[in-house]
């Protein structure tokens, strides 16, 4: 299966250096980049492709607002957004995940990151920055506390356990299965269980329980 990808962002060394990563891999194809929000949205709209790369501040409608029309709550056949940017923001972060966003990258998270990034909004994982991810959960030590952790439907296992730490460190799938000895699928089908015990909808979501929840405070304290 080829991967098709657009391009949103009004930087146009920054279109063709991801534009170079991107079709350096056998699997991916680059089927547009274009420099602002209004052309993200038609092009995306004409070309249905499998994920699209949006920056957050471009000329016109900003990239927030594309992930909305093209990903967000109520969107019919929604498309798989990934939004890479220098800002990391909270506000940001949070507006696009739920505005339907499958990851939030920053531009300098470095090639295997943006490819990781890719092939898991196709996979309907999403990633976030691993930078990103602990300092908005460290969010939730010094402030929300733990009155506010889900009870998951049923009690997660020892494995699922680790996998949820490894996440709330902010790690990768891929980091996660070599630091814990497990398969990629593995990873994957452990964090689905978490994502269903728990009620979250993404990575970030089961990290915060995580936090939450205190399983890591004695690496904290």
């Amino acid at each position: 299966m080829t991967i098709r990808v657009l391009i949103a962002d009004d930087q146009e060394m920054v279109r063709t250096g991801f534009r170079l990563i991107l079709e350096a891999q056998d699997d991916i194809e680059v089927v547009a980049d274009v420099p602002d929000g209004a052309s993200a949205l038609s092009r995306a709209r004409e070309l249905r492709p499998d994920v699209c790369l949006l920056d957050i501040r471009m000329p016109g409608v900003d990239g927030l607002e594309v992930t909305r029309q093209l990903a967000g709550p109520g969107v019919p056949d929604p498309l798989k957004v990934v939004v890479v940017t220098t800002f990391d923001l909270d506000e940001y972060v949070h507006a696009a995940l739920h505005g339907g966003a499958s990851g939030f990258l920053l531009k300098d998270a470095g090639p295997a990151l943006l490819l990781e990034a890719v092939r898991a909004a196709v996979r309907g994982d999403a990633l976030v920055s691993p930078q990103i991810t602990v300092r908005l959960l460290r969010q939730f030590e010094r402030g929300v506390g733990r009155r506010s952790a889900a009870r998951p439907s049923e009690p997660l296992t020892e494995r699922e356990l680790d996998v949820v730490r490894e996440t709330a460190r902010g790690l990768t799938n891929t980091e996660i299965g070599t630091a814990l000895y497990l398969s990629l699928s593995t990873v994957k089908t452990h964090l689905a269980s978490v994502q269903s015990k728990i009620g979250g909808r993404n990575r970030v979501e089961i990290a915060a329980w995580a936090w939450r929840s205190g399983l890591l405070d004695a690496e904290t304290n």
